[in-house]
């Protein structure tokens, strides 16, 4: 099993006042050559808002967009003819395909909102834009994987244009739980939302992650109550 980790401090940082970012990989005005993608993960920012700020209209093609509120909610709004509002517990994908423009601001006028917003490189390109969310209970992830993400059509989750998994979990602290790949072969990128666990003899802290790969399953040693999300992509050369 081949790991590394990144620290929270070691990302990248953008704060322009109304939005404080920070960069998994590189991003916007941030640039790291060691830090372009994990895999067919292309871009993992968490991102804090102010009251009745955002992002206004803007197009993105041949990407799956995944956006996981963590606090507060998301008014949102597409070329689709989607128009609504994603709050804590859901979860929300665009493939933007052959092309698509959204907006996304805080649906709050006075409270901040937190979400990470992740690009996937799609499998297949040029294909119909489109758009899903759902909401997902906390409860259904104590002490265990809660798929959220899948190309599983048939399953509960949110469907990804690619051989990529989102999987959350609440674990309490001494649990130890173990993570086996859906697709042999892919990797990990373990992001710890919050709390401290241990990995390979290396130890987590919020907003810790970790790059895990040529292993299809290993085991996570909960030192204190934590939020795990578990982003299962493809190696791409």
């Amino acid at each position: 099993m081949k790991t590394k980790i990144q620290k929270a401090s070691e990302r990248g940082n953008a704060n322009f006042g109304w939005l404080n970012s920070n960069h998994s990989f590189s991003f916007g005005q941030w640039y790291d050559a060691a830090k372009m993608n994990f895999g067919a993960l292309r871009v993992l920012n968490d991102d804090v808002v102010t009251g009745g700020k955002g992002f206004g209209a803007h197009p993105h093609d041949n990407m799956e967009i995944v956006s996981i509120p963590l606090k507060g909610s998301l008014a949102h709004k597409d070329s689709t003819g989607t128009d609504g509002i994603i709050k804590t517990g859901d979860v929300q994908i665009m493939s933007a395909g052959t092309g698509i423009k959204h907006s996304e601001f805080n649906a709050s006028k006075t409270e901040e909102v937190n979400f990470l917003q992740i690009w996937i490189m799609p499998k297949e390109q040029n294909i119909k834009p489109r758009y899903e969310q759902k909401t997902f209970s906390v409860a259904d992830r104590k002490n265990k994987w809660q798929v959220v993400v899948s190309p599983d059509e048939n399953d509960s989750s949110v469907w990804i244009n690619q051989d990529a998994v989102f999987s959350l979990a609440h674990i309490e602290k001494d649990v130890v739980i173990i993570y086996k790949n859906k697709f042999s072969g892919n990797g990990v990128y373990l992001f710890l939302i919050e709390g401290e666990a241990e990995v390979n003899g290396e130890t987590l802290h919020k907003r810790d992650a970790m790059e895990i790969s040529d292993a299809d399953e290993f085991e996570i040693k909960i030192n204190a109550d934590a939020d795990l999300l578990a982003i299962e992509v493809p190696m791409l050369e």
